[in-house]
Formats: structure tokens, sequence, C-alpha cells
């Protein structure tokens, strides 16, 4: 979809009129030469209301020069105003080092003066020599997939569409000599070309990902990839794990050097991402470790990037958050350092065996397509009653794969990057991982299409509510599985209102309880697991989810009662478990305050009691503990601390308006010991100003 494009695209063909200006964007020559006729392409996201349906988009310089520019809308608020589009232009020059500031400003949709111009199709790329061609040797046995015969025989769909630039996505079997397809490995083609030969750029993806093929298995290739004759890229013996796939990204001549420096405090105030605290200071150190990081084997096909591969690892990471690290790095800094390593990271969510692909839709797998579908079923639970043929995925041969995925501590790799880029890749990976998360339990505990997470560790809900919520607000519009993760979204807050927030049953502690009380000899739960939970729901609540605001509320009641309540010391508000009832047979604790001692004896031993009556926060208590005067419990330095990780939980309090929630963020932000966040600040998250407590 386009934007009033043909009034907007260039600038000659619009009618002058007042402009409303939105944001900004830098676009950055980090690069030691001049650069002319520079294209650019990168997402944007709008703030509800802030380009309403029917008019159109200007991009200015700052000397009040109009810029051509093509806006292909992807989604759309409820309002019909605009909230995510892909940009695209073509800079006149860019001198070396040097950065030039478009204004992004709404104006009226205005008339064109004259027709409008023609969209750009394959026919200039067709009528020279250009092809991509990927070639593998397996098994002594060549297969090969081309673009150009797609290209030619219009086998493609339309990613982005206009008269600046256009891109083709093309799915290209791999065939053998005699043309027979090979059964799992398959090769998928970005092409974005620009218009007037201003840029083609090539976006190659080996996929080894068919769902319900037979025999699925990892393979060991030679592989060759080839551009208007001339090779790109090749790697010997490059073993590609089942349910996996990899990418690549080239451009025919010289590629662009444009760092796209998105403006922050529009991407916050927009609620498409968390509001991070813009005053981190992203030292240069930071920056340039994450640069040294990024070469070499941890970038190649099937390597893991920053993230840790094995993903059930205990501990603190930078891939635990609402964002990873190495995203609210970049976020908060725009370095071309943090974004090479944050968009790379992303290609890389690729290498873990969890992409199972549709071979009816082409598209990722679906709950609502195959309800009873499973990873962790018997094979009794994927018999379809209706169909009555089992959905179980075929046996997997030869299926290793070292990098393991656990949606207990999966990082959200690629929803900041199709934020920001727009690439058709980084939003099916987002989906991938999504569905995934969702499917891989067993049909009866997810209520088989209603995709439940209930019934499932506290974090593995949290990440997987944060994955749903993400890609739910991010999919396109046209996007067939839009309607399906909305309904997602839906089913899961139904399920969590009414078993909590509208339960007069439910515990009085604010805890989510389902598959928590697993510590103390199953007497106690882990907060800082349930503040991760509160967090995705504030985050559900961010992005514009109103039936999450009770569930909130609700959930707020318990990071805040650790802060306030006047018999729970808040010190011990980041302990690492909390008991809420006295045994196995009795009910939960109605307060808070009679989970204190109780937790104590369990963490601390014969000190407990002694701790209990001691002042709150004074020398006493401080030295007892060996901390600071005022220093929380539970590693109060450390970015990935048990208060860092309560942090978002109290930020989204406030923004829930619940009651206290000032007051226990005041005490929580005055505590004597707080974490550097320059070097990890997914945790760092502050409350929203347009918000008061009740």
């Amino acid at each position: 979809m386009l934007l009033a494009c043909y009034a907007a695209c260039t600038a000659s063909l619009a009618q002058p009129g007042p402009a409303t200006g939105l944001t900004t964007v830098r676009l950055e020559n980090p690069g030691q030469m001049a650069q002319s006729a520079v294209p650019v392409t990168f997402g944007q996201v709008f703030a509800a209301g802030d380009l309403p349906a029917g008019s159109r988009l200007l991009a200015r310089t700052e000397d009040g020069q109009d810029v051509p520019l093509q806006v292909d809308i992807k989604a759309r608020h409820p309002d019909g105003s605009v909230r995510h589009a892909l940009l695209s232009t073509i800079l006149p020059v860019l001198a070396a080092g040097k950065t030039q500031t478009l204004s992004l400003q709404a104006g009226p949709a205005g008339t064109s003066a004259g027709a409008a111009p023609a969209r750009h199709t394959p026919s200039a790329l067709l009528a020279g020599n250009f092809d991509a061609v990927v070639r593998i040797m397996l098994d002594d046995q060549v297969y090969t997939a081309a673009a150009r015969p797609a290209l030619t025989n219009g086998r493609y769909r339309s990613w982005i569409d206009g008269p600046l630039v256009s891109e083709w996505l093309i799915s290209a079997p791999l065939l053998d000599p005699h043309g027979k397809v090979h059964p799992h490995l398959q090769v998928r083609y970005a092409i974005r070309d620009y218009a007037d030969g201003r840029g083609t750029r090539v976006d190659v993806t080996l996929e080894n990902d068919w769902a319900y093929e037979p025999a699925p298995r990892n393979y060991t290739y030679d592989v060759l990839i080839d551009i208007a004759g001339q090779n790109v890229y090749s790697k010997m013996a490059l073993t590609q794990y089942h349910h996996t796939r990899w990418r690549k990204v080239f451009w025919r001549g010289t590629a662009p050097q444009v760092n796209v420096r998105s403006d922050t405090t529009y991407l916050i105030a927009s609620r498409a991402v968390p509001n991070y605290d813009r005053r981190t200071f992203i030292s240069e150190w930071t920056l340039r470790d994450m640069g040294v990081a990024w070469h070499g084997p941890r970038t190649e096909p099937m390597a893991t990037g920053l993230a840790n591969p094995g993903m059930p690892t205990t501990g603190g990471r930078p891939d635990i958050g609402l964002i990873p690290a190495w995203g609210v790095t970049w976020l908060l800094s725009m370095d071309h350092r943090a974004r090479e390593a944050t968009l790379g990271t992303a290609d890389l969510a690729g290498s873990w065996s969890i992409h199972y692909r549709d071979q009816k839709t082409d598209r990722p797998i679906s709950v609502e397509n195959y309800p009873y579908m499973t990873l962790l079923g018997h094979a009794g639970d994927t018999i379809n009653p209706k169909t009555k043929k089992s959905e179980a995925f075929p046996d997997c041969i030869d299926c290793s794969n070292p990098n393991v995925a656990d949606s207990a501590h999966m990082p959200a790799f690629n929803y900041l990057p199709y934020l920001l880029t727009g690439d058709y890749y980084q939003l099916e990976e987002l989906q991938f991982w999504t569905m995934w998360s969702v499917f891989k339990s067993n049909p009866g505990y997810r209520g088989d299409a209603q995709g439940l997470l209930y019934r499932r560790q506290v974090r593995d809900q949290a990440w997987s509510l944060r994955n749903v919520a993400d890609a739910a607000y991010i999919t396109p519009d046209d996007d067939a599985l839009k309607p399906q993760l909305l309904r997602l979204v839906a089913n899961n807050l139904q399920w969590y209102n009414a078993n909590y927030t509208n339960n007069p049953a439910a515990n009085r502690l604010g805890v989510n309880v389902d598959n928590a009380i697993e510590y103390n000899n199953k007497l106690g739960i882990a907060p800082w697991m349930d503040d991760f939970f509160t967090s995705a729901i504030g985050r559900l609540f961010e992005l514009g989810f109103e039936r999450a605001l009770p569930l909130l509320r609700y959930k707020a009641s318990f990071p805040i009662s650790r802060m306030t309540h006047n018999n729970y010391c808040w010190i011990f508000g980041s302990i690492y478990s909390i008991n809420v009832r006295a045994s196995i047979n009795e009910a939960l604790y109605t307060d808070i305050g009679q989970t204190l001692l109780p937790s104590l004896r369990s963490t601390y031993g014969e000190q407990a009691d002694a701790l209990s009556k001691m002042p709150c926060g004074g020398t006493a208590m401080a030295i007892a503990l060996k901390l600071r005067n005022g220093e929380m419990v539970g590693y109060s330095s450390e970015a990935a601390g048990f208060p860092s990780n309560m942090q978002p939980a109290l930020a989204y309090s406030v923004d829930s308006g619940a009651p206290d929630a000032l007051q226990a963020w005041d005490i929580f932000m005055k505590r004597s010991v707080k974490p550097d966040y320059s070097r990890g600040a997914q945790f760092n998250i502050l409350p929203r100003t347009d918000r008061k407590s009740d």
C-alpha cells in the first residue's frame, strides 16, 4: 500500500501547502568517501493520529528543500492513521563523514500536477544481464536456484511498490540438472531495485524449514552465490541444521554506505518501543567493543551473533528483556556499529531449529490452521477430531543442533530490526519465533487453536506474550497472519482477566501462580520472574491492547507492595524467592507482610528472625547482609540483577495508575546502589508522564 505516493513521492508533483513536522531522521555517511544519488529505504513508525488517513508525508532538508519520498504503508492504527511504513528516497549527495537531516512532515493530500509516475517494474533489470543464482553442491549433485525466471514470468510478490523503488519477493526452488526440486532446501530472494539504475539490493535466504515434508534433517553442502555473473559469496562444507534459515545481503555494484539514525525520542513517544531512559550514557568503549566483536565466525550462517546459543542456560545476560541489550544500545545511540551488530544478530535468529513453513500458505505455520500440531505432545494429542488426521510433524533424521531454543529465555530478536528497516526477512523471523513459542506446547495445554500460554513457566509466559504482542502490533494489515495474531493476544488476555482480574477467588498478592510455586519446597515463587510477566503485560498495554490494563493493575499490586507495605521491608523487594504459603495444603497468604519472615528463613536460615526485626534499610541490616545502607538485595549493582528486573514492572505499574505506584517508584529510585546501564540498558525503563497514580 502507498500513502498518496503520486502526490508526495516527487516534490515537483506536489502542490505547496501547510505541513506539520512529525519527526526527523538523520542519514549518516560513516565512510571516507562522498556519495551521490544515494538510495535509502528504512522503516518508520508513527504515533496514533500523527499521519491521518488521506494525508501525505513530505521529507525536507535542513535548508527547506523537498526530496523525493516514496511511502509504502504497512500498518495503520485503529483510527486509520499510519502506524508503520517503509520510506524510500534518493539523496543527491552525502558527504564523507557527514549527516543529512530530513524533517518528516504531514501535509494535506494535495493534487498531482501531472500524470502519476509509473511504478518501477523489473523490465530495466531484465533488459540487461541481471540474475541472482545460488548453487549448492550436495551429495555430489549440483542444485541451482535462479531469480531471473521468476522475474521474467511474474512469479513474485511486491513488498515495495512505487516509482522510486520496488522490491520483489521470490521463492526459488533448488533444481538438480534434470529439473527435480530438492524436497527440503529452497532459496528466497528479495530483489530491491531503485529506478534509473541507482542501485539493486539482492537479499538471499536459504531455507531448510518445510513443516510437513517427510524426513527433515541437517544438510552439509558447498554454496556459491553469483550476482550478474560475479561471485559474491562462497562457503564450503556448510552444515545447515533442520528447520533453520540463513541470510546474506548484497548490492549489485557499490553498496551505499548509510547509517539511518531514527529519532529515538519520537520512537519512544510513539509507544512502539518502551520508555527507555534516554539519559543512559552509551560509552564509546561499548560501541567500539560491539564493532570489534562483529567479525569472523560468529557472523556466519548457523552462528548466533551476540546471542547465547544455549538459551536454556540460566542467569542474567544481554538476551533477556523486552528488547535485548544490544538492541537497546542501538536504539539509544543510533550508532552504526550497534546497528550492524543488532541487525546481524537478528539475521542469525534463523540459526535455531524453530522455523516451520506451511507448504500450503508459504508462510510461517499457525495454530489456527493446525490446532493440534505440537513439539511436546504425544502422538494421540495431534489427531484433529474434525479431520481425523494427525497434525504431527514428520520424524526428524539426523536433527542435532548446538543452538538450543527455549521460549523461557528467547530474545526479542527481530521486532526492533523490522520496525526500523522494514525488511521482509525480519518480519518473517518475528512471526516464526512467535508461532513456534505458541505451537510447541501440548495442544490440550494451550486450548488447541486458542494458543493460551498459561501452562508454562512464568518467564515463558512473559516472553511468549511479548512476542505475540509485538507481532500483532507490527505485522502488516494485509498479512493473513495479522488477524490470527490479534486473536492470540485477545485469547490470552481474556483468559488472564477471567482467572485473575475478574476472579473473586484470585490471590490477593497480585501474583501469577500458574506453574509458579516451584521454589522452597513448593512454597515460594520467583518474584523476578513474576516481574518479567508484569513487564510484558505493561508492554501489551503500551502497544494499545486496552484489555491488558485491568490485568496490569492487578499485577502491579505485587511489585508495589514489596516497596511500600508497612510490614514488608523494601530492601527484600528483589529477593530471589518469596514464600506465598505456609504449606502446600494451605491457601496463599492474603497480605505481602505475611511472606517476609518465611521468605527470609528460606533464604537466610538462622539469620532470618534477626533480620526481620532490624530497621528496614538501616545500618544494622546493611552490616548483616554485607551491603551498603539502602542497598537492595539481589545484585543491585548489576544491569541484569533482580532490582533491575523489577524496574520495568514498577515503571509500568506507574503507567497503569495503580494505587501507591508513584510512592513505590520513588522509594525504588532512592535506593543507594544502582547499576551501570551503559553496557546493557534493557531494564532501564522509566514510567511515562502521561498517567498519574490514583
